[in-house]
């Protein structure tokens, strides 16, 4: 069970990559915290495996592109703990589609996860960290939401409308003392490589222990000598892309 006084995490895309990474950095940080994903069997072994190391954590299941479920989820993690004071989007819908291709209904379908998880998880929090006049907001953008690729269309415009989101919502609650980032990883997230997802993790937690006077809107994770067309293993698009800095 929770402890009242811990400040609770949440994790929507709590999966077994990135989001368990960032779960552990921000345990060893003192929280709780509360992984939401749609798959009940692998978010009970996640959670459990918190638990066995030491944490204090608990899994709710609900699919981030589905408003009810996940204000239903949200309604049982206040109850295991209300005091939340971290959120971490980390759900995407990892769908490769042609943008010649595309339809208007799949987009809106894929953009339920991209970007309508998001701002319904925000929704849940908002009230009680303006309330207490203190919180963090982190969201995993991507650098597709930078330097879009044709075959990957509904996911580059997701992450590019999530990236605009988040960036408006840092310039709208910063003078509120709550502090909204977006963090751009550009690459692909694999233990031993250039994304290596304890040390992205780390930077996360880097970010949430920010002082006000530093607050970042963003950070572009892209390591020395990564590649940023990583999507254009071909180099078709690169002539026409636009370099993304580190």
């Amino acid at each position: 069970m929770p402890n009242i006084n811990n400040p609770c995490c949440v994790i929507v895309g709590g999966g077994p990559g990135l989001g368990m990474n960032v779960a552990r950095r921000f345990a060893r940080g003192g929280f709780d915290i509360a992984l939401v994903s749609r798959n009940s069997e692998k978010l009970s072994g996640l959670s459990e495996t918190l638990i066995s190391e030491g944490f204090t954590a608990s899994g709710f299941t609900a699919d981030a592109g589905i408003e009810e479920q996940l204000v239903l989820a949200f309604e049982r993690v206040i109850k295991w703990n209300a005091n939340i004071g971290v959120l971490i989007y980390n759900a995407a819908a990892m769908v490769a589609d042609d943008v010649i291709d595309v339809t208007p209904r799949s987009m809106m379908e894929n953009m339920a996860i991209n970007l309508g998880g998001a701002i319904c998880s925000v929704n849940q929090v908002l009230p009680s960290m303006r309330e207490k006049g203190s919180g963090t907001v982190l969201i995993t953008g991507g650098g597709l939401g930078i330097e879009p690729y044709p075959n990957w269309a509904s996911l580059s415009v997701g992450k590019a409308a999530l990236r605009s989101y988040s960036i408006a919502l840092h310039k709208e609650l910063t003078p509120e003392e709550i502090h909204v980032a977006v963090v751009a990883v550009c690459g692909i997230v694999e233990p031993g490589g250039l994304f290596e997802p304890d040390q992205i993790a780390e930077e996360y937690w880097k970010l949430h222990s920010e002082t006000k006077s530093s607050w970042r809107r963003e950070l572009i994770y892209l390591p020395q000598h990564a590649d940023p067309f990583y999507n254009d293993l071909n180099g078709t698009y690169r002539s026409t892309s636009m370099p993304i800095r580190a």
